[in-house]
């Protein structure tokens, strides 16, 4: 399974951004997708999680109401809709996939794609 995150940029705070992962070699049927991000001198950090296997769909406290994902099956892409941004949102976001389950390490990873919060 091969991942493709992209969209990340520069934002304003509280301006918005869509980050896109498409994902090849496998179904989001099947795989469950996540989105991570690492900051500059933080941890990687799980921010949402969306599985078509049980249906979950998970977010960050630290997200939750600014964030959206979702998944578009005929395109094999997941999203992440960024609203209300703040500056501590700035980090590399990742996007990785799992076979049917979300996982808090995923065996499969995209590049990263930087966020960039300024005014």
């Amino acid at each position: 399974v091969q991942l493709q995150a992209s969209g990340g940029g520069l934002v304003q705070p509280g301006g918005s951004l869509t980050l896109s992962c498409v994902v090849s070699g496998g179904t989001l049927d099947i795989y469950a997708v996540g989105w991570f991000r690492q900051g500059p001198g933080t941890e990687r950090e799980g921010v949402s999680c969306i599985s078509n296997s049980d249906g979950t769909i998970y977010y960050a406290d630290s997200v939750k109401g600014r964030f959206t994902i979702s998944r578009d099956s005929v395109k094999n892409t997941v999203y992440l809709q960024m609203n209300s941004v703040k500056p501590e949102d700035a980090a590399v976001y990742y996007c990785a996939a799992d076979a049917f389950y979300c996982s808090r390490s995923p065996n499969y990873w995209g590049q990263g794609t930087l966020v960039t919060v300024s005014s």
